[in-house]
C-alpha cells in the first residue's frame, strides 16, 4: 500500500509522492470523478508571456519527450480507467498539442465522450510572436467510463448558476488570480474556478476525486472548499508540499471564508441560499492507506 506523503487529520485530503504509474497499480480503491491535467509536452525551449514578463515554456523534465506521448496517454489512461466507478467521469484538460491523443486513448479504452468544454480565458497572456491569433483557449473533455451506465450531472445547479438557462460547453473563466499564488505558483495552475465548476458539476457532497497530475493541487483545494474528498499523486516533491501549505491555509476559517468569497460559482451559490456542503453520507469509506 502507498505511505501518504500528507493526510489531513480528518483523513479528507491525501497526498502521495510520485510516479502515477506506479502508484495507481497499488491500491483498489475507486473514485467517483477525476481530474488530470496531464503534460502537454510543450517544454521545447519556447517563450511566452506571464505577468507582463517575457518567461522560458521549459517547464521541468516531466513536460518533455512528446514523441512519447500517445503511449503515455494510454497508459496513464487505462489505469484511471480502473479506479474510476462504474456512474464515474474524468475530466481531461489540455490545448491542440495533446488533446486529440487524449480523446483518442480515451475512446480506445470504452469511454465515452460527455462533452468537449472550452475555457476561454479572459485574461489571456499577449502573442508575442505576432504571427497568429492570441491563444486564448483550453479544452476540457469530460467522459464517463460506461457508455450505457447514467452519469452524475447537477444539470439544475448549472442551470441555477447561469442565470436560469442551460449552461453551454463555452466557460468564460479567468486564468488564476495573484490571491491564488499565496504558497508559490505551479506553472501549469489551473484556477480555483475552474475546478470548482467541474466539481460542483458532477460530483455530490462527500464524494471521492482522483487527480494523478495533482501539480500544486488546485482541485484538491476546490474539493475542500466544495465539501468533497481528495486524492493527489504527483512525482515532484516541490509542487506537493506546495500542495499541502494550500491545505493547510484552509484550516483558518478565515481563509477558508475569503477563498470562497472570490470563486463565482460558490459566491453565485450562497446569493441563492444553496450549499455546496451536507453530511457525510451514511455508509461512507475511506481511503484504504
Amino acid at each position: 500500500m502507498p505511505i501518504p506523503y500528507y493526510r489531513t487529520p480528518h483523513r479528507d485530503f491525501t497526498l502521495l509522492l510520485g510516479d502515477c504509474r506506479t502508484l495507481l497499480k497499488e491500491f483498489s480503491f475507486k473514485f467517483d470523478m477525476i481530474f488530470a491535467d496531464p503534460p502537454y509536452f510543450l517544454s521545447n525551449g519556447g517563450i511566452s508571456v506571464q505577468a507582463g514578463k517575457i518567461v522560458s515554456v521549459d517547464k521541468g523534465e516531466w513536460d518533455k519527450g512528446a514523441e512519447r506521448m500517445e503511449t503515455f496517454n494510454h497508459e496513464w489512461i487505462r489505469l484511471c480507467r480502473e479506479k474510476l466507478k462504474d456512474n464515474g467521469t474524468i475530466w481531461i484538460s489540455g490545448t491542440y498539442h495533446n488533446i486529440f491523443s487524449v480523446a483518442n486513448a480515451l475512446t480506445e479504452h470504452g469511454f465515452k465522450i460527455l462533452n468537449v468544454i472550452t475555457w476561454a480565458k479572459t485574461n489571456p497572456p499577449p502573442n508575442i510572436s505576432c504571427r497568429y491569433f492570441t491563444y486564448s483557449t483550453e479544452f476540457i473533455i469530460w467522459a464517463r467510463k460506461e457508455p450505457k451506465k447514467p452519469h452524475k450531472f447537477n444539470y439544475q445547479l448549472m442551470r441555477q448558476l447561469n442565470d436560469g438557462k442551460q449552461m453551454t460547453d463555452v466557460w468564460r473563466l479567468p486564468a488564476i488570480a495573484p490571491w491564488e499564488k499565496s504558497c508559490g505558483k505551479h506553472p501549469t495552475q489551473k484556477p480555483l474556478a475552474l475546478l470548482t465548476r467541474i466539481i460542483l458539476a458532477s460530483t455530490n457532497p462527500g464524494d471521492w476525486i482522483l487527480d494523478p497530475f495533482a501539480g500544486s493541487s488546485t482541485t484538491g483545494i476546490a474539493a475542500t472548499l466544495t465539501g468533497r474528498r481528495f486524492l493527489g499523486i504527483d512525482q515532484v516533491e516541490e509542487f506537493v508540499k506546495m500542495s499541502k501549505q494550500r491545505r493547510e491555509e484552509l484550516d483558518s476559517p478565515q481563509r477558508m471564508a475569503e477563498i470562497r468569497s472570490k470563486i463565482k460559482d460558490i459566491h453565485q451559490m450562497e446569493t441563492l441560499a444553496l450549499s455546496p456542503f451536507v453530511n457525510e453520507p451514511a455508509g461512507s469509506f475511506e481511503l484504504p492507506f
